[in-house]
């Protein structure tokens, strides 16, 4: 079954205009990239560069020959084949009618070749794992429903339900946002009926591929093993403060290695690195980013933990990574950062909208108490924008208003 992504009406606006002549898309491998494009641009030709033989072949190909016989094309993996950059500047210069889309798994596009070769001449997109409105979809036509988090980023406000059990489609939500805290949000394993068994076997192979093709797309390593040994390592302190320094003794691995080693997990769409916010001068704020994987389903397999129930700081990683993909879908221009001051009053995640802050608190508990928004109180002390929302979420059902207008609800809630 098919499911359909936020980003779906956006590349469609896009299939004509003028801004659409080179589309990139980049994002994770088998978060469903191809499908969507070559669902959406079925009279594109679709080329992949993942072959080395065509590779070479192609290779040899000048711009008006490739404008010839490829006008339009998806062009998939064109990180393995950075000289075709050049190519399709040259085509877009010297005619208007060509049209590309360029797909890659890894944002070392945007960080380099598409940023220097392609700049002004392209529209950059990013592609993560289904969101939770994705997977409540049912078809290419079904348009996911914005999420109360989503409808708040676009500045609409809205009164929640007393209890998210009364929620419209309670079931099927609550369904699906323990399905993702379990295995993640890749297509794959939403799409087709797999067993608990046949999916950690994905899981595991999603990883053995990315080992061996997307990290030797970044860096040629002689040994994977120091690599491998940091990947786990940082797995299981996803939700934590980033210590290079620790990490690297842990790994056998100097403090550089391991903060270059982050830095791949990172453009490689495997994590995200959480940055402090600091920019008060008058208080003693931690400038250590926290570390959070972007899928549960990767990180739980990478620590073999294939029980029912997460940690603390794995739950708060996954709830992390569906509200930055949620943001990310929408595309509201949006500043990520954690808080913590020294003496250790600590706030999960610091949204930066242009118009001010929304404040979040993740707690893994069942019942939350007015004690669980402690640290949302007062911020408006330490930040230099207003506070448009503070949330406590958390696994408790009943939606809560505590003092200066601080909300607890269900994460599911919030995010369905």
């Amino acid at each position: 079954m098919n499911k359909s992504r936020h980003l779906l009406k956006t590349l469609r606006n896009l299939k004509e205009s003028y801004l659409g002549r080179i589309i990139v898309l980049t994002g994770a491998r088998q978060v469903g990239k191809t499908t969507l494009v070559k669902n959406l641009f079925s009279d594109y030709v679709y080329i992949s560069f993942d072959d080395p033989i065509m590779r070479q072949d192609l290779a040899k190909l000048t711009a008006s020959q490739w404008a010839r016989a490829y006008p339009r094309a998806i062009l998939d993996e064109v990180q393995k084949m950075p000289d075709i950059f050049d190519k399709i500047k040259a085509i877009y210069d010297l005619s208007g009618e060509e049209r590309y889309i360029l797909t890659g798994s890894s944002q070392i596009l945007l960080l380099h070749q598409v940023k220097e070769t392609l700049a002004g001449r392209c529209s950059i997109y990013e592609m993560y794992p289904l969101t939770l409105p994705e997977q409540l979809t049912y078809s290419w036509e079904d348009s996911p429903k914005p999420s109360y988090l989503q409808r708040l980023v676009m500045g609409e406000a809205i009164e929640p339900m007393p209890s998210f059990r009364l929620e419209p489609s309670f079931e099927l939500k609550l369904e699906a946002y323990q399905d993702f805290l379990k295995f993640g949000g890749f297509p794959a394993l939403i799409a087709h009926k797999l067993s608990s068994k046949e999916r950690y076997k994905w899981l595991q192979n999603y990883i053995k591929t990315y080992l061996e093709r997307d990290i030797r797309d970044l860096a040629d390593f002689r040994k994977l093993d120091p690599f491998v040994d940091l990947q786990r390592i940082s797995a299981l302190q996803t939700g934590q403060l980033v210590n290079f320094s620790s990490l690297g003794r842990q790994a056998n691995i100097q403090s550089a290695t391991a903060q270059k080693f982050l830095q791949y997990l990172s453009i490689s769409y495997q994590t995200l690195m959480l940055k402090p916010w600091y920019r008060n001068s008058l208080k003693r704020l931690s400038k250590m980013p926290k570390i959070h994987y972007l899928d549960p389903g990767i990180q739980r397999t990478l620590t073999l933990n294939q029980s029912e129930k997460l940690n603390g700081n794995e739950f708060e990683s996954a709830i992390i990574a569906e509200i930055y993909k949620q943001i990310k879908a929408v595309d509201i221009t949006c500043h990520f950062y954690h808080l913590r001051t020294s003496d250790d009053r600590e706030v999960d995640l610091i949204l930066e909208l242009e118009q001010g802050y929304i404040a979040i608190e993740i707690k893994q508990s069942s019942k939350i108490s007015p004690q669980d928004s402690r640290h949302l109180r007062h911020l408006s002390e330490i930040l230099d924008k207003p506070i448009l929302y503070a949330l406590v979420l958390s696994q408790d059902y009943e939606t809560k208003f505590f003092e200066e207008r601080i909300t607890a609800m269900h994460a599911a809630h919030v995010l369905t």
